[in-house]
């Protein structure tokens, strides 16, 4: 895997840090973040979308990313898709 580096929360301490890579090879956008709580977690489970089953699989997660990350995620965005363009 070929991770590229995007960027960290800047307001976060030395045991939380919400991260954005890109994976290069694979062409996505990687994110950790804060696992979503119970009732967070519990209302995306219900969000009903036309032709998918309601619920989060098993190798799914919901992940909470702050908003003062939205440029770092425009970033990531701008190199996957260019990764993506060269192959």
């Amino acid at each position: 895997m070929a991770l590229l580096f995007i960027g960290i929360d800047p307001n976060t301490g030395d045991h939380e840090s919400p991260t954005v890579w890109v994976d290069q090879e694979k062409h996505e956008l990687v994110f950790q973040g804060w696992k979503a709580g119970p009732e967070l977690e519990a209302e995306a489970a219900a969000f009903e979308v036309p032709g998918h089953a309601v619920g989060i699989p098993d190798h799914e997660a919901v992940v909470r990313i702050p908003a003062c990350m939205v440029q770092m995620i425009r970033e990531a965005c701008d190199a996957v898709e260019a990764a993506a363009r060269v192959h």
